[in-house]
């Protein structure tokens, strides 16, 4: 009963108080990085793979720039970070919109970090039943 329905409404309230509280902090965290990353947006977001390998999309503030060389290519990490985006990765403010991710059902509060898709075939049978719970924003090793 737990993981099916009592771990899902424990998440479901603790996040949806956190935001109640949090929005203005979000709010001016989103205004500062559309306007530090150049009109190029404040989100970011990447598929991952969820509870039984279903594939989700995982919402981060984008901590760079979309800035490209003059072949079209990305410029290296390093150049396109910002200094806001540097702030907020070192505080790991860039994983809040991750609870809007656990209000949706993708994510819980606690679980395996979702990994990127290209390494599902490479899991052994025992490192692939990570994909039995929902993944978590963050992970039993740092509770």
């Amino acid at each position: 009963m737990y993981s099916f329905f009592l771990k899902r409404l424990i998440d479901f309230i603790v996040v949806f108080g956190v935001l109640v509280i949090i929005w203005p902090i979000l709010l001016i965290m989103t205004l500062w990085l559309y306007f530090a990353n150049r009109g190029a947006g404040a989100f970011f977001t990447q598929e991952r793979p969820g509870q039984y390998g279903k594939i989700f999309k995982v919402i981060k503030f984008k901590t760079m720039t979309d800035e490209r060389d003059e072949n079209g290519d990305l410029l290296p990490d390093e150049k396109r970070l910002t200094k806001i985006g540097k702030f907020i990765r070192s505080t790991s403010v860039d994983e809040l919109p991750q609870l809007f991710n656990v209000l949706k059902g993708d994510m819980s509060l606690i679980g395996p970090r979702p990994l990127l898709p290209q390494y599902l075939p490479l899991y052994s049978k025992e490192q692939a039943r990570r994909h039995e719970v929902r993944p978590g924003i963050t992970g039993w090793a740092q509770v």
